[in-house]
């Protein structure tokens, strides 16, 4: 019997990204594994509102925001109290003073590539780098969430391929379509949607491209007469005012609805209820949100970019070049009006989504832990 810890700093039940991964760890493995004993270290409210699933469970407050100095003092301090024999960190930012056995999870590298208007300074890029470089060369093992960003990682610091270990994210049970014409038809009240709509979820940040996305509207409405709407979600980035900048200066700004977060269940009814969703990121670890836009039986048009070709599937989905508005406008045209594509790659896409299971990203995750 082993006792690991896992940083659930960010475990959340609400949200897509890693909240989402690391609630989905904790819960499945608290079934699939009888033997060892887990010790998780929670910022509150999650650390006072997390009920402990069984008695090889406890919990510790570990009081230390993310990239603070407290991370890298208070919660290393908490860290050795434990006595662990393994430590998972679920995210790179790691004390670097922490030198038992451990793991780390890289979901993505984007603040590497696109450090947007939050990682401006250069005392904030080279402390990320330096947390980024110890988290990995202390680990045992490393965990990547696709091949994509496994081979990024490895080019970026010379990372050996061995310690290294591809495990895919899962799509929650939850995601399925919802058939509740009544439902939808309340969702859609909701949140003023009065057309048939092209949903985008997500963050604002400028590697995920909106601008692009909102100008590839314009050009549907222009070019190809599209009686539809955009609904974007997530919450306005006051970092990031050239979307709805971009949005008001489009001409299409009643046609353009930014929801604001939205609840999960509301989220489902969005992707049930669209008749297209896209994804025009230009960097992305993983990519969930086409996944549980599949699993809601809804035709994908992403960017070929990234990871997303590699976790969509060639056949699965639509790819446009995300540099180029007019290439995601037609590709966002084909998806709406051919029925022979919109057949296939539901079809396709309902079967492919069928491969990302959280319980079998539990369960390699524990492979790895007993290999560390």
């Amino acid at each position: 019997m082993a006792r690991i810890g896992i940083d659930c700093r960010m475990y959340s039940s609400k949200f897509t990204g890693i909240g989402r991964y690391v609630f989905e760890l904790v819960r499945n493995l608290a079934t699939i594994d009888t033997k060892n004993e887990y010790v998780l270290f929670f910022n509150e409210p999650e650390y006072t509102n997390f009920k402990l699933p069984n008695k090889r469970f406890t919990k510790i407050n570990a009081s230390a925001k993310h990239y603070s100095l407290a991370e890298q003092t208070l919660f290393l301090r908490k860290l050795y109290q434990a006595k662990l024999d393994l430590m998972h960190f679920t995210h790179f930012n790691a004390p670097i003073l922490y030198k038992k056995k451990s793991i780390v999870t890289i979901h993505d590298l984007t603040l590497s590539f696109f450090p947007g208007n939050k990682m401006r300074s250069p005392f904030h890029r080279a402390a990320y780098k330096l947390v980024l470089k110890s988290s990995t060369r202390n680990a045992s093992k490393i965990i990547c969430v696709s091949n994509y960003t496994a081979r990024d990682l490895q080019k970026m610091l010379g990372l050996s391929g061995e310690k290294i270990h591809v495990i895919y994210e899962g799509v929650d049970e939850d995601f399925k379509a919802n058939t509740s014409e009544t439902a939808l038809a309340q969702t859609k009240k909701k949140f003023n949607i009065t057309k048939p709509y092209i949903l985008y979820t997500g963050v604002w940040r400028s590697h995920k491209n909106l601008v692009s996305l909102i100008k590839a509207f314009e050009i549907l409405k222009e070019k190809y007469q599209e009686e539809m709407q955009l609904v974007i979600t997530g919450r306005e980035d006051p970092l990031y005012p050239e979307v709805q900048r971009t949005a008001k200066e489009s001409g299409y700004e009643e046609d353009i609805h930014f929801t604001g977060m939205v609840e999960e269940k509301d989220l489902i009814n969005l992707y049930s209820a669209a008749h297209v969703y896209t994804l025009p990121s230009l960097y992305e670890g993983f990519g969930l949100s086409p996944l549980e836009a599949m699993k809601c039986g809804v035709p994908v048009v992403v960017a070929k970019t990234s990871c997303l070709p590699e976790i969509c599937g060639e056949e699965n989905a639509l790819f446009f070049d995300p540099y180029d508005p007019s290439d995601i406008a037609e590709k966002l045209h084909t998806a709406c009006v051919n029925n022979d594509v919109r057949k296939k790659l539901i079809a396709n896409g309902t079967e492919h989504v069928k491969k990302f299971s959280w319980e079998t990203m539990a369960k390699e995750t524990l492979e790895v832990y007993l290999a560390a």
